[in-house]
């Protein structure tokens, strides 16, 4: 009985123990089948990742990333209005240098795997159960590129602006109003431009500025012009005639200077002083003082043309003829008149 005991206790302990080598035998394939399936399935992502609003899950990462690239690509190429100074654009973000790093943003949905501890993953691959994680796609802007887009808009829509003109041009009188130019905000329209990108719009308006002359018609100041051809004197201020005077010129043998000049001295009851006492006024005085046979009369206004000047005559019949050595001859009461009207450095045009 005791042997029979005892034989019986060896076969129980050695069913046992092959019941647990068993065991753990079909343990070890099944966790080494459960390791087996979760390598062979790296290089898939999870099921439930979402990219772009793209689900990706069970995908590769070069089928993820052409997938992603075809949504990416509808951003891109999505038009977009740029209005400025009546002019409309039509461009794309891909044009304007915006990119999107497809690959990285593929590589992280991958890389969610590796986050999580080996049974969960397993689960999520096993069950098809969605991890419900999103990632979204990161799109750069160029502004290099946007900046060079504002430079050629700039070029199309700039309008210089227009000086004011007072001046003598191959002996004909040429006076212009000034105009006001335009050009774009160059720094404001390229931050439009990329807020706009990242915004997603489809339509924006860039800033224009005015450009102001640099000579405006206001600052043009007084002008005096005299037509030799008529014998006349007109005084502007800007481009309005508020005095018109006829004056005397000079002869055919002492004419009077055609060109552009200025005021640069003027004196009331002036001393005449013999400009050629060896030619033409040798039997004249040096000098002549103020008074009524000073041929300078009782104003005088000179130029930086020299020995030429603005003055008043006491011989009133030559008014209106060619009778001078050069001066531009008034009346005395034209000549006191006009005289206080007149600044220092007033432009003087002296036209054929």
């Amino acid at each position: 009985m005791a042997a029979r005991h005892r034989r019986k206790t060896g076969r129980g302990w050695k069913v046992a123990l092959v019941s647990f080598v068993v065991l753990a035998l079909l343990g070890g394939g099944t966790a080494y089948a459960a390791y087996r399936y979760d390598r062979s399935a790296a290089d898939r992502i999870l099921p439930g990742v979402m990219l772009a609003g793209v689900d990706v899950g069970g995908m590769t990462r070069d089928e993820a990333i052409r997938v992603v690239e075809e949504r990416a690509e509808l951003r891109l190429t999505d038009a977009l209005e740029v209005q400025a100074a009546g002019v409309t654009w039509t461009v794309t973000p891909a044009a304007l240098g915006m990119s999107a790093d497809v690959g990285t943003a593929v590589d992280r949905a991958l890389g969610l795997a590796d986050e999580m501890p080996f049974l969960s993953r397993l689960y999520h691959r096993v069950m098809d159960e969605p991890v419900e994680r999103e990632y979204p796609l990161e799109f750069a802007n160029d502004q290099t590129a946007v900046r060079a887009f504002v430079e050629q808009a700039y070029g199309e829509v700039a309008v210089p602006p227009v000086d004011a003109e007072f001046s003598l041009v191959e002996g004909e009188l040429v006076i212009r109003r000034s105009e006001a130019g335009s050009e774009l905000k160059v720094e404001l329209a390229a931050q439009r431009i990329l807020r706009a990108l990242q915004r997603q719009v489809d339509r924006i308006e860039i800033p224009v500025k005015e450009v102001t002359p640099a000579v405006t018609t206001a600052s043009l100041g007084q002008t005096i012009v005299v037509d030799v051809s008529d014998n006349t004197l007109q005084l502007y201020e800007g481009l309005k005639v508020v005095k018109e005077y006829r004056v005397a010129t000079g002869t055919a043998s002492f004419p009077t200077p055609v060109g552009t000049f200025e005021i640069i001295d003027k004196r009331e009851n002036p001393t005449w002083y013999n400009p050629d006492p060896d030619g033409w006024g040798a039997d004249l005085p040096a000098f002549i003082g103020p008074g009524p046979g000073n041929p300078l009369g009782t104003r005088a206004m000179y130029l930086n043309a020299p020995g030429i000047r603005i003055h008043g005559t006491w011989s009133s019949s030559s008014i209106g003829t060619a009778a001078s050595h050069g001066c531009i001859r008034m009346h005395i009461s034209d000549a006191e008149e006009l005289y206080p009207l007149v600044e220092m450095g007033a432009r003087v045009i002296v036209k054929p």
